[in-house]
This record gives C-alpha cells, structure tokens and sequence, in this order.
C-alpha cells in the first residue's frame, strides 16, 4: 500500500498493516467528528507518526499512484472536519 502525506512525500506500507492505520484513521474521525480538537490533533500526530514509523520513504523521483492520502502534518482542526468524517482517508 502507497501512503502520501501531502508537503512530506509518499511511504510503502505493508498492507497488513492496513488495521493499525484503519484504527488509527477511525479515532481520528470520531474526534473530529464529536468535535473533540485535542483528542483529533492528538490522533492525527499518532497516525502520521505511525505512517512514518512503519512505512518505508519513497524516493521523490519514484512516482506511484497513492492508495491514501493523508493532509499535511499542520492541518488545522477546522480543515480536518471536512475531511475526516464518515468511513475516514483510508478506504475499506
């Protein structure tokens, strides 16, 4: 699975990692979706890092389409609520 975090590049992850990041993504959207601006943010940083920690850095001239796209690091909480709802970024 090709991972991009928009502004830092794209990550190869192992699609059995692909629960860990569901859940991840999961109580990302539950925050935001209650509205709960320190739980997302707190998430989200968890999730990021959780992308950079497992996945593997893709070269910048080694282009493939993207399974997930994650917004950038400094998302504000405002910007998140219009992405993180319903099923999430990662697709079942």
């Amino acid at each position: 699975m090709i991972v991009r975090i928009m502004g830092e590049g794209q990550f190869r992850i192992d699609d059995s990692d692909r629960d860990n990041l569901n859940e991840l993504d999961n109580a990302a959207v539950a925050a935001s979706e209650g509205g709960d601006e320190t739980a997302f943010l707190k998430t989200f940083a968890a999730l990021l890092d959780h992308v950079r920690e497992v996945g593997t850095r893709m070269a910048d001239d080694e282009l493939e389409g993207s399974d997930v796209l994650f917004p950038p690091a400094d998302t504000t909480f405002a910007e998140a609520q219009h992405e993180f709802t319903g099923d999430g970024l990662i697709p079942d």
